[in-house]
């Protein structure tokens, strides 16, 4: 636990106290990267503590996105939405990822923080026939799928529980 700030010294000066006593008892030797340089992108107008937070997010795994102010984070996700509808399952499931993408938005109009920015919403029915144009086009591109072969070993399931029903009655 570090002791509290003498009282008549400035935090800058107590802080720098503080460093250089760590220092002189070995506990900054053998770090790991220790020497060697930070691995930054060295533009001639970078900045440092940008690059820097680009390359913590990269290696964390942070998408850029998340760094986006709301309104554009939205309307980002507006764009991927008409880009990806065609991969949805169902138009179920395109109606409630529309219906959850609407209220985020109209939260954030509620309320807005960051830059007036307009966010439109999105036209469920729109989106809808997107991905029904998208399934059309899916079930022209597919193979038609063969009959079922029907042979000895195979019953229909119909038979057996008429065959079932007539055992069971006499």
């Amino acid at each position: 636990m570090t002791e509290r700030k003498p009282q008549g010294m400035s935090f800058t000066s107590w802080i720098d106290q503080q460093i250089q006593d760590a220092e002189e008892r070995g506990l900054f030797d053998n770090l790991p990267g220790a020497g060697k340089p930070l691995e930054l992108n060295r533009d001639a107008d970078a900045d440092y503590g940008q690059a820097w937070m680009r390359d913590y997010a990269r290696r964390e795994g942070v998408s850029p996105d998340e760094f986006l102010p709301t309104p554009l984070r939205l309307r980002r996700e507006i764009e991927r939405l008409a880009e990806t509808v065609a991969d949805m399952r169902s138009e179920k499931e395109v109606r409630q990822t529309v219906a959850d993408l609407n209220r985020r938005v109209m939260e954030w109009r509620r309320i807005p923080v960051g830059p007036p920015v307009f966010v439109r919403l999105v036209d469920k029915d729109e989106m809808v026939a997107r991905w029904r144009q998208a399934q059309a086009v899916k079930q022209a591109q597919s193979p038609a799928t063969a009959p079922p072969e029907t042979g000895s070993a195979t019953r229909p399931v119909r038979r057996s529980w008429r065959r079932r029903l007539r055992v069971g009655r006499g």
